[in-house]
């Protein structure tokens, strides 16, 4: 997942008392690169077990190391890539005073070459001069990840859970008409309440009643397939209760007021904000490029085309924009976006209107966060009405 919301330049560093560390992050090992004051140039570098206080006990024995070379260190900055390890590590040593930044793997340029030579040792002194160049203040060298707020990413746990029950729902379906499709029977529905009672009745395409193992294994798959039911209507109840209740938390505001548009639902409006929304962007061209929307042309001397969009940002709210543009256009058809929008597909085929939509969800995307950010109504929007007292 690209983020590119811009974070804040650090205050100018003094190296002469400032550790700055790169850690390249694995379940195996940590391997460390630093620049230690009184070592400038000596590559500093060690491998140590993937435990938070072994990296506590390594960065002590920096210290102690520039102490023997008369130097104090007063600062430490650390960095690395945002990864499947989340940023509990960042966290926990910013908790111990360390200034911790994180770096979005994709935005660090490599060597082209097609050999190139990689290591642990190797990226994390890549790691450490991309930092270098980055607290000299070369803000486009890279682009660094906002670590978010706990209690925003515990929050988005829900949706991704639910998403990844839906995924199972449809799964145990196809394997359950999977089996029943080897034995001639087709006018089965698994996701109706009556579905014990169904499964009894069925016949083969033989007129035989179904085998005892591909009964059985249809009951223990009709036994998951009901667990994960439940979990999602759990899921859902805890997501629509947002809504129905009054709460002083930010994003909930946020969700209350998406659902106010006509043509937006409480799941879109929840993924929106938890995934988006509740981040800091500098401008709707950077929600843009988070979200996976923006362009990516390709153009070198006489060459120039376009590639369609990044796809290097966040699948869940690109996903979800692309949905509410085309319900955009049918329930909010005199919003200024749905008027650009058809205004440009006028006498062309379906492949331009599958292009364009895509255009309309980045425009879209930005209008709603104006809109839930600085209470701009997007133009030509329309509001549902107040539920009858």
């Amino acid at each position: 997942m690209s983020l590119t919301v811009a974070a804040p330049i650090p205050a100018a560093v003094d190296y002469e008392k400032t550790l700055v560390l790169a850690i390249e992050v694995s379940n195996k090992s940590w391997v460390l690169a630093a620049q230690v004051p009184g070592l400038p140039h000596r590559k500093a570098k060690r491998t140590i077990d993937p435990e938070a206080e072994v990296l506590l006990a390594a960065i002590a024995g920096y210290r102690t190391r520039a102490a023997a070379r008369g130097r104090s260190i007063e600062r430490v900055i650390a960095v690395y890539e945002a990864g499947w390890s989340g940023f509990w590590l960042a966290r926990w040593l910013m908790k111990h005073g360390v200034e911790v930044h994180v770096i979005q793997p994709s935005s660090v340029p490599v060597d082209r070459r097609m050999r190139r030579a990689k290591s642990d040792g190797i990226d994390s002194e890549l790691l450490l001069r991309t930092l270098l160049a980055w607290l000299r203040g070369e803000p486009r060298v890279c682009s660094m990840v906002p670590i978010p707020d706990e209690a925003d990413e515990d929050a988005r746990r829900c949706i991704r859970e639910r998403a990844e029950l839906i995924s199972e729902r449809i799964g145990l379906t196809n394997r359950i008409g999977a089996v029943l499709a080897t034995l001639g029977v087709s006018d089965y529905n698994p996701l109706l309440r009556n579905r014990h009672l169904r499964l009894a009745e069925l016949r083969t395409g033989l007129g035989e009643p179904l085998p005892a193992n591909a009964h059985a294994k249809i009951k223990r798959l009709l036994a998951r397939l009901e667990l994960a039911l439940s979990q999602i209507s759990e899921l859902e109840r805890e997501r629509d209760a947002v809504v129905e209740t009054e709460t002083p938390d930010k994003a909930s505001k946020m969700i209350q007021q998406l659902t106010g548009l006509r043509g937006i639902g409480v799941q879109s409006a929840t993924v929106l904000v938890r995934e988006a929304f509740v981040r800091h962007f500098a401008n709707g061209k950077a929600l843009g490029s988070y979200a996976g929307l923006a362009s990516s042309p390709y153009s070198s001397g006489g060459i120039h085309r376009e590639q369609g969009i990044g796809k290097a940002g966040n699948r869940r709210v690109r996903t979800v924009m692309v949905e509410l543009a085309w319900l955009w256009t049918r329930y909010q058809p005199g919003a200024a976006q749905v008027c650009w929008f058809r205004e440009r597909i006028r006498s062309t085929g379906q492949r331009v209107r599958k292009i364009m939509v895509v255009a309309l969800a980045r425009k879209l995307l930005i209008a709603l966060w104006r809109f839930v950010v600085d209470g701009v109504l997007p133009e030509g929007a329309i509001l549902k009405p107040a539920p009858a007292a």
